[in-house]
């Protein structure tokens, strides 16, 4: 094989892909595999034994405009279209925030709390691609589960993922929080609100991903406080909160929660071992007096 031709092999243009975006990726080997496998339709497996293939004009070309879109700051599941969450791959947009690792950690936990073949309620609010709604209808199919969000994209691009799977069972809402289940009560209400503050730099970087869903005001605890102030009323005795936070807000959304009469009240730390996921469950006194 010549030079120029093994210049234009997969292997290669993966690697000078990977090498142009260590600017703005944790991973950009992943970043350039995952790319390139859009762009010829493999998996990262296949394109490894294809290697040595050489990559057609038209393919180097499309390949070429994804990776410099990437470099720009567009996150890799907004290119590809798809992003791995709990074993699935949901279909993501830049209508909703690209489902994080963190948020596994409650989807985790709060399947402790879900005893598998019991008929509790789930309430997940700010649903976006339908992450957590679809994780936790997927793990306890015997649930009834309910999902919100304010935006109809979002709510358009979690539908599709829900049909996608297979799964039937969510009960999707559009509105703000708690309105489009006034009256109601559940064993669980899970939640990754916005935590971003408005003047965090962090933001410049996300840039890409839909701020409604990034930042919900100057402190960054706007939607946090509006949930935990008000998730009482929709919770049964003893249901429990679950909620997403900032890696520096644990203390003040532990704080919240017993302002609020929450009790068993704890913190979960991500894989830096910071805290990222706070959990407490509320006793209604009057139905124990």
């Amino acid at each position: 094989m010549s030079d120029a031709r093994s210049m234009n092999t997969v292997a290669a243009s993966v690697r000078n892909a990977s090498r142009e975006l260590q600017h703005c990726s944790e991973s950009p080997r992943l970043d350039a595999e995952l790319l390139m496998g859009r762009v010829l339709g493999l998996s990262r497996a296949a394109l490894i034994a294809r290697g040595d293939d050489i990559l057609a004009a038209e393919a180097h070309s499309a390949f070429s405009r994804l990776v410099a879109r990437r470099s720009a700051g567009q996150p890799v599941a907004y290119l590809t279209g798809t992003r791995e969450f709990w074993s699935m791959s949901l279909s993501v947009t830049p209508a909703v925030l690209v489902p994080r690792p963190e948020t596994e950690i409650l989807v985790e936990l709060a399947l402790q709390l879900l005893p598998p073949d019991d008929r509790r309620s789930i309430l997940d609010l700010g649903t976006g691609s339908g992450a957590i709604a679809l994780a936790l209808a997927s793990e306890r199919p015997a649930c009834r589960v309910t999902a919100v969000d304010v935006s109809a994209e979002a709510l358009a691009v979690a539908t599709e993922n829900a049909r996608t799977l297979g799964i039937t069972h969510i009960d999707w809402r559009r509105g703000s929080w708690f309105g489009p289940v006034r009256g109601e009560r559940f064993d669980l209400i899970a939640a990754n609100p916005p935590y971003v503050a408005a003047d965090d730099p962090a933001l410049q970087e996300l840039a890409s991903e839909p701020l409604q869903a990034l930042s919900p005001g100057p402190t960054g605890l706007e939607a946090l406080s509006a949930i935990v102030t008000g998730a009482a009323q929709y919770l049964h005795d003893r249901g429990w909160l679950i909620l997403e936070h900032g890696s520096d807000q644990g203390a003040q959304v532990s704080a919240l929660l017993e302002t609020n009469g929450f009790s068993d009240i704890r913190s979960h730390v991500d894989a830096l071992g910071l805290p990222r996921v706070t959990l407490g469950t509320i006793i209604h006194h009057e139905e124990h007096s």
